[in-house]
């Protein structure tokens, strides 16, 4: 069995290719905070997308929820007596507790957005600040 390992690492495969390791996509030089290296979005487009969620998903998203609450009251209203009514306030209900889940998770979405960036600058300055010498080595002149 090892056989086969040290045949395919020294060889290659049945395929006459030679078993090797390469790393694709390694950058050139040192990531510089607020780059877009291999992250999905910068700084600035984190906070666009939270503010885009602050001053339109949430808004809107609000005054949709009031839109329809007024429509299903006025109908829950007009079926006053009939089996509708409670049908239409029961949907209403569900309605408003997805509606409460839906904003709860936008403004969560808005905080991770407007704390990412800070939290990956802090966590890199940290980083660098433990692979920087503390002060001369006593391993220097041996």
């Amino acid at each position: 069995m090892s056989g086969d390992f040290e045949r395919e690492w020294r060889g290659g495969s049945g395929a006459g290719q030679p078993a090797d390791m390469r790393l694709n996509g390694a950058p050139a030089g040192p990531v510089v905070p607020g780059a877009s290296g291999g992250f999905a979005s910068t700084p600035a487009e984190k906070t666009a997308a939270a503010n885009t969620i602050e001053t339109e998903l949430q808004p809107k998203t609000k005054t949709a929820t009031e839109h329809a609450d007024e429509a299903t009251n006025t109908a829950v209203k007009g079926f006053e007596g009939w089996d509708t009514a409670p049908g239409l306030k029961k949907v209403a209900d569900t309605w408003d507790r997805q509606v409460a889940v839906l904003m709860g998770r936008l403004g969560s979405e808005k905080s991770a957005l407007r704390g990412a960036s800070g939290l990956f600058v802090r966590n890199d300055l940290g980083l660098g600040d433990q692979f920087r010498p503390i002060g001369q080595s006593k391993l220097n002149g041996l």
